[in-house]
């Protein structure tokens, strides 16, 4: 079957090639309707597909957006991905979306693997543990935006929330309500991921700042196959915990979990606060008292941010942009 080409369309629709050209890349703000009608009518009768390697090449840009975050089975990653799609989408940019699973290894993978495929830009949920191939992307000024994290002495554009005032919010709340046993169970912390650690410190803090001790033994950090032995092994100390943070959701997950198996009531018996507003928060018995992120504001600042560095846009960027967390009030605590 012959190939259908840029000059069998412009043939068809009795306009020239590069009219056609224009019309393919968008460029018709001077094209009357009536062409570009006929383009599209040749371009659909003949079954024409436009070349995008041919067209990459000249143009020096495929298009496409790599994003590889840390852990895609989050909630927060799940909505911050769908508002790059959306971003990215609204600007005619492709995404490969790629799932690290806090693995530097899989994270090192993915980045070369996009590069190679010559990606325009990348969107990292950065594991922090493959900083000679972050800071080769600074060398080489190349298109590279944090998400949710950062890592100490890179100076990539990177989109958080303020992490430590959503620790803040919760214990704030805890504490108005009477609660002085308070514990923090987050996932693990072996690797110093931004946001976990940032919520510890929070919550210390927080703590302090409303008179209450901070425990050590409540602070607890675990994978989440171990969260189950490590709830138990928390709520039977002999001063156990009254109230608990949940880090973020998988943690509130596991807790939920927890309370279903061992009969407890909620708050009578153990009060909790997540971090992350899942969906089934508001309609769960009781309702859950939650800390919600911005997830579709910071996924759009993070395409947008990245699409102006891929534009080289001579724009001033903070290092770091932080959104504010917002306690959701139900019926958990």
């Amino acid at each position: 079957m012959k190939k259908i080409t840029i000059a069998d369309v412009a043939k068809q629709a009795e306009v020239s090639k590069s009219t056609v050209s224009q019309y393919l890349n968008k460029r018709y703000d001077y094209m009357g309707e009536k062409t570009k009608k006929r383009i599209q009518k040749a371009i659909e009768e003949l079954g024409y597909q436009p070349n995008f390697v041919a067209r990459s090449l000249k143009q020096k840009s495929t298009k496409t957006i790599g994003v590889i975050v840390a852990n895609i089975l989050h909630n927060f990653t799940t909505e911050v991905t769908r508002a790059i799609e959306d971003a990215c989408h609204g600007a005619d940019f492709h995404t490969i979306i790629c799932n690290a699973d806090d693995d530097p290894v899989k994270e090192k993978h993915y980045i070369e693997m996009l590069r190679a495929k010559q990606v325009d830009g990348l969107i990292i949920f950065p594991t922090g543990d493959n900083r000679d191939l972050y800071q080769q992307m600074l060398d080489a000024s190349y298109p590279v935006v944090f998400l949710d994290r950062k890592v100490e002495e890179m100076p990539v554009t990177a989109v958080m929330l303020d992490n430590e005032r959503a620790a803040e919010l919760a214990v704030d709340h805890f504490a108005e309500k009477g609660y002085e046993r308070v514990s923090l169970m987050t996932t693990s912390i072996f690797n110093h991921v931004t946001p976990r650690m940032e919520r510890i410190e929070g919550y210390r803090s927080a703590l302090r700042k409303n008179g209450l001790a901070v425990e050590e033994e409540y602070i607890v950090s675990a994978d989440q196959d171990e969260m189950q032995e490590a709830l138990e092994k928390l709520l039977q100390t002999e001063q156990p915990p009254e109230a608990i943070l949940a880090g973020n959701d998988l943690v509130l997950i596991e807790v939920l979990k927890y309370v279903k198996h061992k009969g407890l009531r909620v708050p009578e018996d153990l009060a909790i606060i997540g971090i992350d507003d899942v969906s089934f928060a508001s309609f769960y018995t009781p309702s859950i008292t939650t800390v919600a992120q911005p997830t579709f504001k910071m996924g759009r600042m993070g395409a947008e941010l990245l699409l102006d560095k891929i534009d080289k846009k001579d724009k001033q960027m903070s290092p770091f942009y932080r959104f504010e967390p917002k306690l959701m009030v139900r019926d958990s605590v």
